[in-house]
């Protein structure tokens, strides 16, 4: 079992950086897969970015050289030159343990945390 808890939203304006941060307590978290995703509001939620527990990294198209994804013992998305496109729920989900792949689908993740909103003004 995996428990995870996000934080770190709010609301800022268009080319602000946001740090998200979700803290996973539970199983050995360094063998799970985490990924960000994130539902805008009458959309459905989508996928953002993933660390594999074998140190690999990948994102959307969307947010690809703006947002970074790390881990220590927590998950970090740090958000660079937000747009109010980013505005949106953001989630937290784990995957494995010990998995071959990550997966940047909603159904492939087996643990979300309750997710912290971000609004992006322009």
């Amino acid at each position: 079992q995996v428990q995870l808890v996000e934080s770190g939203g709010g609301l800022v304006q268009a080319g602000d950086s946001l740090r998200l941060a979700c803290a996973a307590s539970g199983s050995a978290f360094s063998s799970y897969n985490m990924a960000w995703f994130r539902q805008a509001p009458g959309k459905e939620r989508e996928f953002v970015a993933a660390s594999s527990w074998t140190g690999g990294t990948y994102y959307a198209d969307s947010v690809k050289g703006r947002f970074t994804i790390s881990r220590t013992n927590a998950v970090y998305l740090q958000m660079n030159s937000l747009k109010p496109e980013d505005t949106a729920i953001y989630y937290c989900a784990a995957r494995g343990p010990y998995l071959a792949a990550t997966s940047t689908s909603v159904d492939a993740y087996n643990y979300w945390g309750q997710g912290t909103r971000v609004t992006v003004s322009s």
